[in-house]
């Protein structure tokens, strides 16, 4: 069973949320057009998503959630590893994300902690940083240097 992943399209977002709200995961801030957001899909079931949200030369890693169904086969780590490719060949300098639950997995991908007071003020003002993620999430960075993974 070949996962393909691929950019996710508006027509996508209907299977976004049902990923989304699978993972206990925000839904409310979604960008319409999903753009920057990737898609996997089991023989065109979608199985997992992920999405980046840009501001200048920093990002916020969001989104990423997998069918509980489709666990445990690296599709997460796939979704991850092509946006931070995508991050660094489009002049991305640091993406940051937000997580309750998942900050061991993501040290994995070369996150690491982050006091909120240095997180960039982009990122601050966003709904997930500002309010919808709870003051007690962990922010966690990952500084992209161009040509390494």
């Amino acid at each position: 069973m070949a996962i393909q992943i691929a950019s996710a399209r508006p027509a996508d977002k209907e299977a976004v949320i049902a990923l989304l709200e699978q993972g206990q995961l925000l839904t409310e801030d979604l960008p319409t057009g999903l753009s920057d957001f990737v898609i996997a899909k089991s023989e065109e079931t979608p199985v997992g998503v992920a999405g980046l949200e840009r501001f200048g030369p920093v990002a916020l890693l969001r989104s990423v959630a997998v069918d509980p169904q489709h666990q445990g086969k690296q599709i997460a780590a796939q979704l991850v590893g092509q946006l931070l490719d995508t991050a660094k060949s489009t002049d991305l300098n640091e993406v940051y994300l937000i997580t309750t639950s998942a900050d061991r997995y993501f040290e994995r991908h070369g996150f690491q902690p982050v006091d909120r007071q240095e997180v960039p003020t982009a990122i601050q003002q966003t709904q997930q940083f500002s309010g919808l993620c709870p003051s007690s999430a962990i922010v966690m960075k990952r500084t992209l240097i161009p040509n390494q993974l």
